[in-house]
């Protein structure tokens, strides 16, 4: 495992564009197994995610043209795939999860035992996906793992989930794009990369309603067609990239078309002092204030929620905590998607702050911290990291982040693109 080296207390100052979307690419590239025409991408991120699904794509007999230093990518699954993809599913990242409608439409079977992996947050359910799968006409026996065969085209179905599940809702998007007739999902996930995903679907020739709502409706296609497909700037690297230049007291400017999404992001960072100025195509970092924004009412607590979108994204929340290490108030953290997502906030002990762990999903974190360098250990989190990160880079001196690999299965290098903003940061190991 990797270490990272972080000299605190250097202004960050310059422009940058941020890479593309991690959770976008992942189930854009799962998505193009429904087709046996040429899909290809661009603004792919260098990420090892990516490389380990090209890999079991290649394996099946599928062609991958991937241009690291371009950022496409070009897939072409034949007809005739190995069947034996269907046994041996890449479970060692999180994003497996994503194969197994399109596995399923192509091999017409596929066998795995319950060991999808990823980050260390909280205990993520694959029922919805079998659910989901077994609705649209998919048998189960489950008396050695998980073994699906669908012998016949899916046919449409309404479901009405009990939570707005981002994988979940992207694994009805794919079954219900090549299913026979209309299939309607209430309360589904609306965070912009299942955005992404569903106008890839659309384009594809499937007829997707309600594409960033909490209901979509999908007419399938029997044959879907190819596409090219822009992967949309990652939101997390650019409110990231924001967070690291105020800190440290400097100006960043990051070049982005994805304004648009940014607007509570940047308010909630605002609440912990941040300033920004937005203009067409990019926002810059002005200034740190350090303090808090205190609500009215006297008695309570400032706070910053993370939920299912349209809310704060909870792959924010470090980054977040992060920054506030610095500040002067009080402020709480509360996590609605995980369980346990906070619990590495005992490491910031490490760098003098005083913190309060209420329950698995809250934090209050007080102000007025003296900070001082430390050697901290991060978890198998990839925002945790950043976040930890953030917190080195306002303090004066040498601190070390142990284990700090996750940070590149979701934002390629971020280490060297600090590093031109003037960030003196290296990896260790």
């Amino acid at each position: 495992m990797a270490n990272l080296i972080v000299n605190g207390g250097v202004p960050l100052n310059g422009r940058i564009r941020p890479s593309g979307n991690k959770n976008a690419v992942l189930p854009m590239m799962c998505a193009s197994l429904l087709t046996a025409e040429p899909v290809t991408f661009t603004n792919v991120p260098d990420i090892t995610d990516v490389a380990k699904i090209g890999a079991y794509f290649r394996e099946i007999g599928s062609e991958v043209e991937h241009d690291v230093e371009a950022g496409t990518l070009r897939l072409h699954h034949p007809k005739t795939l190995d069947p034996a993809g269907a046994e041996h599913l890449p479970l060692g990242i999180r994003s497996a999860v994503l194969l197994l409608a399109p596995v399923l439409h192509r091999m017409g079977r596929l066998r795995f035992d319950v060991d999808a992996k990823g980050c260390a947050l909280g205990i993520r359910e694959i029922d919805p996906h079998i659910d989901t799968l077994t609705t649209f006409g998919a048998a189960l026996d489950k008396s050695g793992g998980i073994d699906l065969t669908l012998k016949t085209r899916p046919e449409a179905r309404s479901i009405w989930a009990e939570y707005a599940s981002v994988t979940a809702t992207e694994t009805f998007a794919m079954i219900a794009a090549v299913a026979e007739g209309t299939s309607v999902l209430t309360n589904a996930a609306s965070e912009p990369h299942v955005q992404a995903l569903c106008r890839m679907l659309s384009d594809m020739g499937a007829g997707v309603e309600g594409i960033g709502t909490s209901r979509l409706t999908i007419k399938g296609r029997d044959r879907l067609g190819g596409t090219t497909q822009r992967v949309p700037d990652d939101h997390h690297e650019v409110a990231t990239f924001l967070a690291f230049g105020g800190v440290t007291g400097g100006q960043v400017t990051v070049e982005t078309d994805i304004i648009a999404e940014m607007p509570l992001i940047l308010e909630q960072f605002g609440k912990l002092g941040l300033q920004f100025e937005t203009r067409e195509g990019e926002v810059t970092v002005t200034g740190w204030t350090r303090q808090v924004t205190q609500p009215l009412t006297q008695q309570m607590t400032a706070k910053i929620e993370a939920a299912p979108w349209p809310y704060f994204p909870a792959d924010l929340l470090p980054q977040a905590v992060g920054v506030a290490v610095g500040c002067e108030g009080d402020v709480m953290f509360w996590n609605k998607v995980y369980e346990g997502a906070l619990a590495w906030s005992s490491e910031l002990a490490k760098f003098g702050v005083r913190a309060h762990l209420s329950d698995p999903h809250r934090l209050i974190l007080f102000g007025g911290n003296r900070l001082k360098p430390a050697e901290v250990e991060a978890p198998y989190i990839i925002r945790v990291v950043v976040g930890l990160a953030i917190a080195a880079m306002q303090i004066e001196g040498r601190s070390k982040i142990l284990k700090a690999d996750p940070l590149r299965r979701a934002h390629p290098n971020l280490i060297e693109n600090l590093t031109r903003l003037g960030a003196d940061i290296a990896w260790e190991g």
